[in-house]
């Protein structure tokens, strides 16, 4: 199978783990709230590795010959922050702040399957 270099499935989702990334970098106190009291280490060396993290997804899955495993690494990103996401929306400080996270988590399904898709590219080469 055949990976074409523009993919716009593959390239919104680097656009957006590049800016979620860059968040993570350059303010990562706004993550602290979200990170588990019961994760080893610092909470700012988890929002700093998680930008990193993001980063380095958004760079495989720029890169057509890399494109298969940053979808299966940005899969296993999404379902892995999860907890944190879960954790936000049971701390949140405010009844607002909680609706907002709780409607937020919903998101996670589509951000996975957006990442599976781009794994598993559909194989065009067969005619239906």
């Amino acid at each position: 199978m055949r990976t074409h270099a523009y993919d716009p499935t593959a390239l919104g989702l680097s656009g957006l783990l590049t800016f979620t990334g860059t968040v993570h970098l350059v303010r990562p106190h706004t993550f602290d709230a979200a990170l588990p009291p019961w994760l080893p280490g610092t909470k700012r060396a988890w929002a700093l590795g998680s930008g990193v993290a993001e980063l380095a997804c958004a760079a495989l899955l720029a890169w057509p010959r890399t494109r298969r495993t940053g979808g299966l690494a940005t899969a296993a990103l999404f379902v892995g922050v999860f907890p944190g996401n879960l954790y936000m929306a049971q701390v949140a400080r405010s009844p607002r702040a909680r609706l907002v996270t709780a409607l937020r988590l919903p998101l996670q399904v589509p951000l996975v399957w957006w990442a599976w898709r781009v794994a598993r590219p559909a194989d065009h080469s067969r005619r239906s």
